[in-house]
């Protein structure tokens, strides 16, 4: 019938850790265990570099699978989780363990964790950022619209997810966003634009182009 075998199990596995799942959040995918790695990968560079406890953000958190594959891979660092959807923070607030401080709230808006303004050492996101006129199988359907469209052309928002992003981090600090299999290079535009350091663009297992790494202060991207 088309029913996600997510929703049928009420369960899902990204990375090493099982998550509950159901109607009213998105299923996580494989391509965004990718996503995760990076901001893995930052977050241990960064615990290297500090010799003390660093500080991650996960915006438009969803289940929480980043940030719950985060404190089960990194141990110590300082998670933070945002999520705007109730029926999306209800679910993270059972995968998350009690380390990670859940914050129900807009993950663009320069009022949420504005405390941490330049403090922050790693942020990673999953936003929307499917174009609002595309059209999806029918599985897809089903997950809520709210994690799926990210404006006319699908990088708006997610442009907004990197000005907030840059806000947060510190000199040095990194920013993981997935983003669609298209408009990589005007999103990466937009970014430089905003004043990041370099963006660097990298694809899924399939080859498509699904994320960028971008760092703040360092030698503008060419």
């Amino acid at each position: 019938t088309g029913v996600p075998v997510q929703h049928l199990t009420g369960e899902a596995w990204f990375r090493n850790v099982r998550l509950a799942v159901g109607p009213g959040v998105f299923i996580p995918r494989p391509e965004t265990e990718l996503v995760a790695g990076a901001a893995i990968s930052a977050a241990r560079t960064a615990l290297v570099a500090a010799g003390a406890p660093v500080t991650v953000v996960d915006l438009c958190a969803g289940s929480g699978a980043i940030a719950a594959a985060l404190a089960d891979e990194v141990p110590g660092v300082r998670l933070y989780a945002v999520e705007i959807d109730s029926v999306a923070a209800a679910f993270a607030r059972r995968n998350l363990p009690d380390s990670v401080r859940l914050i129900v709230g807009d993950a663009a808006d320069p009022a949420t964790l504005a405390d941490l303004d330049g403090a922050v050492d790693v942020v990673v996101s999953n936003p929307p950022y499917v174009p609002d006129a595309q059209e999806l199988a029918p599985e897809a359907c089903l997950d809520p619209p709210l994690a799926l469209f990210g404006g006319s052309r699908g990088w708006e928002f997610p442009v907004r997810i990197a000005r907030r992003a840059l806000a947060l981090l510190k000199p040095g600090g990194t920013l993981v966003l997935e983003h669609h299999d298209e408009g990589q290079p005007d999103l990466m535009a937009e970014m430089a634009a905003l004043g990041y350091g370099s963006v660097t663009p990298h694809s899924d297992l399939s080859g498509r182009p699904r994320y960028v790494v971008a760092r703040v202060g360092e030698s503008p991207h060419r």
